[in-house]
């Protein structure tokens, strides 16, 4: 397979959103949880998840606060009903990490390392890098590989990177392929 062999039952899982959990908006941002659409196989991809990973994080940029198309009480509110979600399906995610900030150098906006030391930071347990970050963006791999962790891509974003690349450690189709890998090569160890 790849890289994702190292994964063992205790890691921990970081995810994009946007194009990852749920489909994004080709010409606006997921502005409120009426707009907010599962991505075919993600609910049934937390269940096999959280057998694997202790902890389950959610990080991502939403700029659209930071312009004024949405308030923080929608991305609240998204954040509330993902969450519930999840869990109804027998999943869990421990945290949703968001940066809000419209400006590139916020040391929380992706590809900065900002959110993930803020979970390192409420979690002192995990390890970074016994993490795997799963995005659709070279943001996201470079978020990731800035702080250790194994990445995965999602190609559901346009324009895709040529592979291989040294920033990606694997690429797989959506949430639920990577899910069911991960079942065969560390659920069945």
């Amino acid at each position: 397979m790849s890289r994702i062999d190292q994964i063992q039952h205790g890691w921990s899982l970081f995810l994009d959103r946007d194009g990852v959990i749920n489909h994004e908006s080709e010409t606006d941002y997921v502005r409120n949880w009426d707009s907010f659409e599962f991505i075919d196989g993600v609910i049934e991809s937390f269940p096999i998840f959280s057998r694997i990973f202790n902890r389950i994080f959610i990080v991502t940029n939403q700029k659209g606060v930071g312009k004024g198309l949405m308030s923080i009480e929608d991305l609240l509110n998204i954040n509330k009903n993902l969450v519930t979600s999840i869990e109804n399906a027998g999943g869990h995610i421990d945290k949703i990490f968001y940066c809000t900030s419209i400006n590139d150098d916020d040391p929380c906006r992706k590809p900065n390392s900002g959110m993930a030391l803020q979970a390192k930071d409420e979690f002192p347990e995990i390890d970074l890098q016994k993490s795997l970050m799963v995005g659709n963006t070279m943001s996201d791999m470079q978020f990731g590989k800035s702080t250790g962790m194994l990445t995965v891509f999602i190609p559901s974003a346009k324009p895709s990177p040529l592979l291989p690349h040294p920033s990606i450690d694997a690429v797989f189709q959506d949430l639920f392929t990577l899910a069911k890998a991960l079942q065969k090569s560390v659920v069945n160890k």
